[in-house]
């Protein structure tokens, strides 16, 4: 058997000051982790929140809404300037993208830019036809929907409790469709209610296609590792998204009742102006986490944490614009929860695999030190 032969010194150095990097790093990760989750978390539940509210008091563009959801991307540039990447190119050679390359990364920008703001524009007629804990439920399908695209474009293992997952997130969506398509109050006309219904489920499915897009763009195209290459993709993909809402805005004839809109909200104009800004905001913040997680884990990983939001908003909802819990509901929301903790128990078991293959590498360097102190101090012995 062959080794690398290293002097003793120099081998208990270099493993030493690798135990001490990787431990560096794992705290870092798992900070980077966690910050990523709580910007998506909050984000998310905020937003949703706001949408709703934005409707029940009196708003009613739908392109309005959809340009909120990315118009608030130069806020993301604060955090750009104030953190820039610390990775420094190994040439100045290194520093200069070729053209090919940055013709292809800006396709990737214009493209998932387009798929986004259409897919903002379904979640807000989405919001605005079907109640928010409705709304939320049915997002959660997303979370099938991605193992799906992760499977084919990401190359994720489709495993019992990922299967599990999506058959139970699935029915949770059916029960809820079916139960309220036949018992949709007179304030939401059936025909608007199954419209909403569609176009939110439509808009889940779009979202997982944007994540896994995602993901196969940083792993095949962009290949960078820093905080920089996270907020830009962020801030272009924005900006085009945004660029789409304002064409359609002006398209539709919906700018010219914003006025009217804004003088007509039950809160004041003031409330209005705040209601945009900060569902914009809420949007970012999300949508920063929501990259974050792509960047650092996966975007079926991001997918899940976004799901957590799950249980929190219809409670809220609940609370804040008086909608009904009713049996069906409760069992479809329960039934989402088990899913959702199925998705999570299979990220349980692969960290512990990985966990295992990590002891496994730092026992084999620890005894090929230990072999090598013997070696050094055993004298004239044969080399291994």
């Amino acid at each position: 058997m062959n080794y690398l032969i290293l002097p003793v010194d120099q081998a208990e150095s270099v493993s030493g000051t690798t135990t001490t990097s990787t431990i560096k790093k794992r705290w870092q990760w798992w900070l980077l982790v966690f910050l990523n989750i709580f910007f998506l978390l909050i984000g998310e539940t905020a937003a949703t929140l706001l949408g709703r509210f934005y409707y029940n008091q009196g708003g009613n563009s739908k392109w309005m809404a959809t340009l909120v959801q990315s118009a608030g991307f130069p806020f993301v540039c604060i955090p750009l300037l104030l953190f820039p990447s610390n990775r420094q190119p190994p040439s100045p050679a290194a520093a200069v993208t070729p053209p090919a390359l940055r013709l292809k990364i800006a396709l990737i920008y214009l493209g998932l830019g387009i798929i986004i703001g259409v897919d903002d524009l379904m979640y807000s007629y989405g919001l605005l036809y079907v109640p928010v804990s409705t709304y939320s439920l049915i997002c959660a399908t997303q979370l099938a929907f991605n193992a799906v695209f992760s499977y084919y474009l990401n190359s994720q293992k489709f495993t019992a409790c990922i299967l599990n997952s999506v058959v139970l997130l699935t029915l949770s969506a059916a029960i809820l469709g079916f139960n309220e398509a036949s018992e949709s109050s007179g304030s939401i006309p059936k025909v608007k209610y199954v419209l909403g219904f569609m176009l939110t489920l439509g808009a889940s499915a779009t979202y997982s296609l944007i994540l896994s897009l995602m993901q196969l763009s940083f792993q095949k195209v962009i290949r960078k590792e820093t905080l920089t290459v996270v907020l830009e993709v962020q801030i272009y993909t924005s900006l085009v998204a945004s660029c789409v809402a304002v064409v359609g805005l002006f398209a539709s004839g919906e700018w010219k009742g914003l006025k009217g809109e804004m003088e007509g909200f039950e809160k004041g104009k003031v409330s209005y102006v705040m209601t945009l800004v900060w569902t914009g905001l809420s949007w970012q913040l999300a949508s920063v986490g929501v990259v974050g997680l792509i960047f650092v884990v996966s975007s079926l990983f991001s997918n899940v944490i976004s799901t957590i939001a799950l249980p929190v908003v219809p409670v809220f909802a609940v609370i804040f614009f008086h909608e009904k819990m009713g049996g069906i509901k409760v069992v479809a929301l329960l039934l989402a929860i088990w899913g959702f903790a199925s998705y999570l128990y299979q990220d349980y078991l692969d960290y512990r695999k990985a966990k295992k293959v990590s002891e496994h590498v730092e026992l084999l360097v620890s005894e090929h030190v230990e072999l090598l102190s013997g070696h050094r101090g055993g004298g004239g012995g044969r080399d291994c």
